[in-house]
């Protein structure tokens, strides 16, 4: 906008030059330039109540991507150096406007042809990856490697969001290949599993580090969590949270730092103590984050006891857990129960079973939704890469195209996920993400009841407090709460009672 002079002017730029498009002289003027027209040149409105005499101009400038105001100019000399007439400026400056939009026309064009010859590509990687799968699935080595030597050099690690998906898809499938027996045998090569698992901790964890900080699924489970914790502790003195995995071992306990924050300022009874149990294989990594939770929790006057279970989940028992008498306990699980899920249920019921004899007064899941664990492998394939194209795809909105965080992300923690649930079969097949539905049945037939989280406004309202990128949405679906990208789900929250 430009706005009018002051006192006794009282000018309007739309007075002086009623033809006068200031969209075009806007676009058009050099950034930090400065734009002069004789007043007695232009046509004046009835508007103007003084009179310009020769040599007086109006003055514009462009600042910051608009016009400015600066004032009437008197020349000290009406015979000085000739200048362009305003009409003449007026006719330069559409001219350069036509260029323009001839140059934005061709560039257009341009995108809509890169736009097609995208959308070419990503369904020839489609039908690429798709034949690939059933060549491995069928065991055709040599049709199988003649796909990944043509995917290879289409699915590019810096390429477009499909074809960076795809990028760890065909790892996935030359793993599987490498180690499938010869066509008439069954099963993986002996050597499998231990080459597979190759994988540098450090990098797994700054990757997680990262997804933490990136993307919102970490922080969203976190947050539904928590809300349904602290409803289960309401009006509690003494209460006990039993951590399965401590979310992947990530560092520093975000989730209880924030648990510990809000026990601080609630109303209510005074918390007298509150214990904190995590269990799993990183005994070493989780005492570290337990002696920053205690001072964390001591500065912010909580009293806090950490202690740690070194166990996996299928060899857990109630007797390595010790819960006080008086004491409420819950049991959060984030990302870690389908882990336990294998090709039978007992593995799963097991420690569901454990789970109901500490008697909790809550249990909080929250999973992958998605059907990774189908009993075909092709079906698996499908549902995965579905799936992943969608968190890539968000993590094209979110980060540059040659982002290095981007490039962790996905290398280090996606595609390992992926890997897994392409290359590994039986027991190195750990990545079992499953629907809410199938978690639902599975719930009720260990004899859980649900207990709706009745707090989607809230978590609406958290997506954009936290200003998570507009593509991510929750919706609420029979009492579960689900974070989606463009309707994709991805993460799925729910709470459970004994």
């Amino acid at each position: 906008m430009v706005p009018n002079p002051k006192s006794d002017h009282e000018l309007c730029i739309t007075d002086v030059a009623p033809g006068l498009d200031l969209s075009l002289l806007l676009e058009t003027m050099p950034p930090d330039s400065t734009f002069s027209f004789p007043l007695d040149e232009v046509r004046c409105h009835k508007r103007i109540r003084r009179t310009y005499s020769a040599g007086e101009s109006l003055s514009l400038a462009r600042k910051d991507g608009s016009l400015c105001w600066i004032g009437i100019s008197r020349s000290s000399s009406t015979s000085s150096l000739n200048k362009l007439n305003f009409r003449d400026h007026i006719s330069n400056y559409s001219k350069r406007y036509q260029v323009a939009e001839a140059v934005e026309d061709v560039i257009e064009s341009e995108d809509d042809l890169n736009r097609e010859d995208s959308s070419a590509e990503a369904i020839r990687l489609v039908h690429l990856l798709v034949s690939c799968a059933e060549a491995v699935a069928c065991r055709d080595k040599a049709h199988a490697s003649t796909l990944l030597s043509e995917l290879r050099v289409r699915a590019l690690v810096f390429g477009s969001s499909f074809q960076r998906v795809a990028s760890c898809f065909v790892q996935g499938l030359a793993n599987r290949l490498s180690f499938l027996q010869p066509l008439g045998t069954v099963g993986f090569s002996a050597h499998y599993t231990a080459k597979f698992m190759e994988v540098s901790s450090e990098k797994k964890e700054d990757a997680l580090g990262l997804v933490y900080e990136i993307c919102p699924h970490i922080q969203f489970s976190h947050f539904v969590a928590n809300s349904s914790i602290l409803e289960a502790f309401e009006g509690e003195s003494f209460v006990h949270v039993l951590d399965l995995g401590m979310t992947l071992g990530l560092p520093h306990g975000h989730q209880w730092r924030h648990l510990i924050r809000s026990l601080a300022v609630h109303s209510g009874p005074p918390l007298l103590r509150l214990r904190i149990t995590a269990v799993g294989l990183y005994a070493s990594k989780f005492y570290v984050i337990g002696q920053e939770l205690e001072i964390y929790a001591k500065s912010m006057g909580i009293n806090l006891e950490f202690s740690v279970v070194e166990s996996s989940l299928e060899d857990l028992q109630p007797r390595d857990i010790t819960v006080y008498e008086g004491e409420v306990l819950v049991v959060n699980s984030i990302l870690q129960l389908h882990c336990v899920v294998k090709e039978s249920r007992g593995a799963l019921n097991s420690v569901l079973q454990m789970i109901r004899e500490l008697s909790p007064k809550v249990l909080v899941l929250v999973e992958q939704d998605s059907s990774h664990n189908g009993p075909f492998f092709l079906g698996r394939f499908m549902e995965a890469l579905h799936y992943y194209s969608a968190i890539f795809d968000s993590l094209d909105a979110m980060l540059p195209k040659y982002d290095t965080r981007r490039a962790k992300v996905e290398q280090f923690y996606f595609a390992e996920e992926i890997k897994n649930i392409v290359s590994c079969e039986g027991p190195a097949r750990v990545e079992r993400h499953e629907r809410v539905d199938q978690w639902r049945r599975r719930m009720s037939r260990a004899g859980f009841q649900a207990a709706p989280i009745k707090m989607i406004a809230q978590a609406k309202q958290w997506l954009k407090k936290k200003n998570i990128i507009e593509g991510y949405t929750v919706v609420e679906d029979k009492g579960c709460l689900l974070l989606g990208w463009n309707s994709k789900p991805i993460i799925a929250a729910s709470c459970w009672k004994c």
